[in-house]
């Protein structure tokens, strides 16, 4: 056994590309709601970390929070987001307003955001608004080359380049989520938010949009922040895996340590909620074997 690596620390720890420490937000009005409450991660180089918990959690608003895309009544009540570049550079992002945020956003962290396939200019070509990000944060890249690189990330996801002249109702829903993909990774970022971007795509096209995000965080080396209400998908695509509930972070584990030894009582409920594809009625995990981490009135529940 090689002791020596097994002693190097983990790769979030070793080489850290985004730290967020004590991170709150609220939304406030005639009644406050704590929706993030005091949340801290650490998210690798290269590491894939899932966000898991069901709807209004709060883990569409944590992205949205550290990336600075929060509008009133939600404010940022505590806590940092701190990007660490890969050329040796920290940024405190809550320290960056006007020109110098737009220029980070999309270029350090991109983001592919929740309804993605609607995030689309009906209106304007797949190429128009592609070569938009390059006229935007690359304005020295000339017209002949900024077609060329939209042609080459539309093939990177696995899209023929014909396609640039397309119109997104031209497109079923998984080449439009493939757009996204593209789109999000055009200026080669070291951290990609996805926010549910499998929701609304049948299984199969699901397949291939995780196996397409798989394969290009393996070629491209960025990190993964992979939201979703869905524990086993996470489970088959995570480095690790952030359980949230009610605005807080109630576990965080290593995927397969967090299926096979859950320690919160939240998580245990999640795992025994899988419905399973082989087994009587009422069987909630893959082997078709019933749950006892399930009341039986959960159970009765689920089967009725």
């Amino acid at each position: 056994m090689n002791t020596a690596m097994d002693a190097r620390p983990p790769r979030h720890e070793a080489d850290p590309v985004l730290t967020i420490e004590d991170f709150s937000v609220d939304y406030l009005g005639a009644n406050t709601t704590h929706a993030v409450k005091n949340v801290s991660l650490t998210l690798g180089r290269g590491e894939i970390l899932g966000l898991a918990g069901e709807s209004g959690c709060g883990k569409s608003t944590l992205a949205y929070g550290v990336t600075r895309l929060l509008k009133p009544p939600a404010l940022i009540t505590s806590g940092s987001a701190t990007f660490h570049s890969r050329e040796g550079f920290s940024v405190d992002l809550a320290t960056l307003g006007g020109a110098d945020l737009r220029a980070f956003r999309w270029d350090k962290i991109s983001m592919v955001f929740q309804g993605a396939m609607n995030s689309l200019n009906p209106v304007i070509s797949i190429q128009a608004q592609i070569e938009d990000i390059f006229t935007t944060h690359r304005p020295e890249m000339k017209k002949a080359e900024r077609v060329e690189r939209c042609g080459d990330l539309l093939e990177r996801v696995g899209v023929d380049r014909s396609r640039l002249k397309s119109f997104p109702h031209e497109l079923s829903g998984g080449m439009r989520q493939r757009m996204m993909i593209a789109m999000a990774m055009a200026l080669d970022p070291q951290v990609m938010i996805m926010d549910e971007p499998t929701t609304a795509l049948d299984v199969v096209v699901q397949r291939e949009i995780l196996d397409e995000i798989t394969r290009l965080r393996s070629e491209l080396g960025f990190a993964v922040i992979f939201i979703t209400h869905d524990l086993p998908l996470l489970l088959e695509i995570s480095d690790r895996i952030a359980v949230m509930k009610a605005g807080e972070i109630v576990e965080l584990n290593d995927a397969y340590q967090l299926y096979t030894n859950p320690r919160d009582e939240y998580t245990k409920r999640l795992l025994a909620s899988f419905p399973s594809l082989t087994g009587k009625r009422g069987d909630f995990i893959r082997t078709g074997i019933a749950d006892d981490r399930l009341t039986e009135t959960d159970q009765e529940v689920v089967a009725s």
